[in-house]
């Protein structure tokens, strides 16, 4: 997905200019500018501070239909699952055409070396996750642990939390939240 160009069409449908939206955010008109022209790829955590300036949410931003039209079906081929990640995190959304979802379930391919943003991650719901494959350095609070294969997490949402590819290869989880995020 390109998240620059998603970015600035979002932007101008709510009828912002780049300079509007930096101050509601408290950067530069240039970072906005950088993000759109996809010269910088935000954070997970930064995207969300930038989309709060909007205000939309960033599961919102991911599945707004920006005229796509999609036949509804319960299943999502692998191709039909929209990458929503960015910066060595791809996040596949399960579920992006359902309507009113009231979970978010992706497939995340981690490169290795990638986390979620030196900023902790903290939003309203419960998240939960097992590890497919791969080691993944898991911080939830105070609580550090690295999760193998089959190793698992469930918490809650709002306590501060980050996720950090510790091996030598992709890692590979399916999550879940709720309410959705993307």
């Amino acid at each position: 997905m390109d998240i620059g160009a998603r970015l600035a069409a979002v932007r101008k449908s709510k009828q912002l200019s780049q300079r509007e939206l930096a101050k509601r955010v408290g950067v530069t008109n240039s970072t906005i500018s950088l993000i759109e022209q996809n010269k910088v790829s935000p954070s997970v955590s930064s995207l969300k501070k930038v989309l709060d300036g909007i205000p939309i949410s960033l599961a919102d931003f991911f599945t707004l239909d920006l005229g796509e039209s999609e036949q509804d079906s319960p299943f999502y081929a692998a191709l039909e699952q929209p990458d929503v990640g960015n910066a060595g995190l791809q996040y596949f959304l399960v579920g992006k055409r359902r309507p009113q979802r009231r979970m978010c379930l992706l497939r995340e391919v981690m490169a290795p070396g990638s986390d979620t943003g030196k900023s902790m991650l903290r939003h309203e719901g419960e998240e939960a996750g097992v590890v497919v494959s791969g080691r993944v350095e898991v911080t939830v609070g105070d609580a550090v642990r690295v999760l193998g294969p089959g190793d698992a997490y469930y918490f809650e949402s709002t306590t501060p939390h980050r996720f950090r590819n510790v091996g030598d290869g992709e890692a590979v989880l399916v999550s879940a939240n709720t309410p959705p995020t993307f």
